[in-house]
């Protein structure tokens, strides 16, 4: 592989870590949503990663490997029942008092952007990295 195309699968990566990021922050933002435009509480949403084949722009010059990087494959929804709580004055509380909330736990959200963050920065790591790379081979070439 060559080093242009490292740059490329890191910055897949940290597209997709982005894509997941604001995923998190909505679902977070949404925590205590009662009503959507769809109806019924705000369903918490996930990323699906898959392979993807990078290519860039110096590989056919250079005749290098392609890199495996990362793409955003799907965003699928939460589909599981809601959290009922008992808040009989609430306005969207039903017959019997109790509300639908999104079902999620704000902690585990909060650890999972944490991790998008640390894998977002691993990124930029490997991309300095490979940018040392390229100039110290251009400072050995003079």
């Amino acid at each position: 592989m060559s080093l242009f195309s490292a740059i490329q699968v890191s910055s897949s990566g940290m597209s997709a870590q982005r894509m997941r990021a604001e995923m998190l922050v909505e679902n977070m933002a949404n925590a205590e949503t009662t009503r959507t435009p769809e109806g019924g509480p705000y369903r918490r949403k996930d990323v699906v990663f898959s392979t993807d084949v990078q290519s860039s722009p110096f590989s056919a010059v250079f005749q290098s490997e392609l890199g495996t990087g990362v793409k955003v494959a799907d965003v699928i929804t939460d589909s599981s029942a809601p959290d009922m709580r008992y808040v009989p004055g609430h306005p969207d509380a039903d017959e019997n008092g109790y509300v639908a909330f999104p079902k999620m736990n704000p902690a585990e959200e909060m650890v999972d952007l944490l991790n998008a963050s640390r894998s977002y920065q691993a990124n930029v790591s490997a991309m300095t990295a490979v940018k040392d790379m390229i100039t110290n081979s251009i400072a050995i070439m003079k």
